[in-house]
């Protein structure tokens, strides 16, 4: 029998054996893939200075590969906070390596994206990458990278410094890709035309192999605040990150710890958990040592039967817990009940105004109303929904509804059956609202959380989290009932006018003929008639 052979590969060459994971699973999904990961990173590069970004992508043919693929240079250009020298190689050449991994509202989850790129560039090509960067200095600092899969290292082949004269700031990433332009064309213009919704501050330029240009213009400059970095929340927390806080803790008691590592845990929160947990005891000297109900927090902590000030017992040390204890601290910080919610400053949403800047800049409606939700939150995850549905305009009738799915400012354009928004506007009661599939009709679905509930590395689809289905149906309801009301007003003027003008078309025969009746020579004036038609109606409306 043969002995199994144990060996240890690196993240490059795990995700070198395994692109599939990371959604480049075919040559039209990966020059899609490409283009929009390195688009997502240069938008968040703008945001973080709040500058309104200016990204320019351009696409040239440089060689046949194959019978169905093509080799291509992909260059994206921007204006962000560009990258300090000595973080260029590992930002573009170390998978898994970046500025992802914090606790706010990030396009990027997984510091994945941008490098996978190259790296599927460089698999595919044999080429090396080439970035461009400066954070406005004197200097610009352009690299010349390929990454050693089997190590996760880049390989710097040349580095150069040059003057930067025009004091310019951003990122340049140029390498070559193999892929299948033509297929992926349609999802690709698709992904520009609702980045542009979704971001309606942002000026986005592609020129594709053959020349053409495409360009997105900015609507407004007013932009959303961004995101602040955040602590994590009681109930998203496990025993492994527990062991991480604590290691890194400078703190000498669990009341320091509790206030200064989590998310909205003040000094009674912190003693009202110490107690319900039992890392410390409170005593009244009448009635000696009390449960948790017992004392009346209100005041405190005080006892509950004689109101006297209670004594807390000293309290621990959290680098001394065990490891049974650190379980069951985290046990007991799911079980309690009275942890404020997350609050949303660590989330940027796009707000009504922007929102519908962005879709009536590429949708052109008749109608169009926006509804932004409170904040809500799953395991400790908070999360906003804005959900907006536009009626006409240029709007196509499709036979069905059109559905727009952004997370975190990301358009979501493969797998739309699996996603919650998806299943949310299927089982809606439409009847209920006079709407029906085929009417001129885009449902536009954001959601934007510290962790977006994706099923997938690709970043595709919204698994489908009760909380998340819930707020998304509420939303859906409330922008439906003005959808509705805008319908019914429509409808009545509509029969308005048609009654309008069968007025108008038999009142000068009736005239004519009450005349000849009458046998008088000159007719009523009828125009009155129709004139006070016209302003009840219009009072009624």
């Amino acid at each position: 029998m043969a002995q199994a052979t144990f060996q240890e590969i690196s993240a490059s060459d795990f995700f070198y054996r395994n692109r599939d994971i990371a959604g480049f699973t075919n040559p039209s999904r990966a020059i899609f893939a490409a283009i929009r990961e390195l688009v997502e990173n240069s938008l968040d590069a703008a945001e973080s200075l709040k500058i309104p970004p200016d990204i320019y992508v351009r696409l040239s043919f440089e060689g046949e590969a194959s019978r169905d693929t093509q080799i291509y240079k992909l260059r994206v250009e921007d204006n962000g906070c560009g990258i300090q020298p000595r973080f260029i190689p590992s930002a573009f050449g170390q998978v898994l390596y970046g500025s992802k991994y914090k606790l706010k509202q990030m396009r990027g989850t997984f510091g994945l994206g941008g490098k996978m790129a190259v790296l599927y560039g460089q698999i595919m090509t044999h080429q090396p990458a080439y970035v461009t960067s400066s954070t406005g200095s004197a200097k610009i600092y352009s690299f010349k990278l390929m990454i050693d899969i089997q190590r996760n290292r880049p390989l710097i082949l040349d580095r150069k410094v040059l003057i930067n004269k025009e004091q310019w700031r951003g990122t340049i990433v140029e390498f070559t890709i193999e892929g299948d332009y033509l297929r992926a064309r349609s999802k690709i213009l698709d992904y520009f035309k609702q980045t542009a919704m979704v971001n309606p501050y942002a000026n986005l330029t592609f020129v594709d192999p053959k020349g053409r240009l495409y360009k997105f213009n900015r609507g407004t400059i007013n932009m959303p605040e961004p995101p602040k970095e955040t602590d994590p929340h009681p109930y998203g927390v496990d025993v492994e990150l527990l062991q991480r806080l604590i290691h890194i803790t400078p703190h000498k008691n669990m009341q320091e710890f509790l206030k200064n590592h989590f998310h909205r845990v003040g000094d009674i929160t912190a003693q009202k958990f110490q107690v319900f947990s039992g890392l410390t005891t409170a005593s009244c000297k009448k009635h000696g040592k009390l449960a948790y109900q017992d004392i009346n927090w209100s005041r405190g902590p005080n006892c509950s039967r004689c109101g006297e000030v209670l004594t807390l017992s000293a309290y621990k040390n959290p680098k001394k817990l065990s490891h049974q204890e650190i379980v069951k601290l985290m046990q007991h910080l799911k079980k309690f009940k009275e942890f404020l919610p997350p609050d949303a400053s660590c989330l940027s949403p796009l707000g009504e105004e922007l929102l519908k800047a962005g879709i009536i800049k590429e949708l052109n409606p008749e109608y169009l109303v926006v509804k932004q939700r409170k904040p809500s939150t799953y395991a400790g995850h908070p999360f906003i929904i804005e959900l907006g549905i536009a009626y006409g305009g240029d709007i196509p009738k499709k036979g069905s509804f059109i559905i727009y799915r952004f997370a975190n400012k990301i358009p979501l354009l493969y797998d739309e059956a699996s996603d919650v928004s998806y299943r949310v506007i299927n089982a809606m009661n439409w009847r209920r609202y006079k709407v029906s599939p085929d009417m001129p009709i885009a449902i536009v679905v954001h959601i934007c959380s510290t962790k977006v509930p994706y099923k997938t590395v690709g970043k595709e689809f919204i698994a489908d989290r009760p909380e998340v289905r819930k707020e998304v149906a509420n939303a859906l309801r409330e922008v439906s009932r003005q959808l509705q009301h805008f319908l019914s007003k429509r409808e009545h003027v509509d029969r308005e006018k048609r009654r309008l003008s069968v007025f108008a078309k038999y009142l000068p025969r009736i005239a004519e003929f009450s005349t000849t009746l009458a046998g008088k020579e000159k007719q009523p004036d009828i125009q009155k008639l129709i004139k006070s038609v016209q302003k009840y109606d219009t009072e009624k409306k």
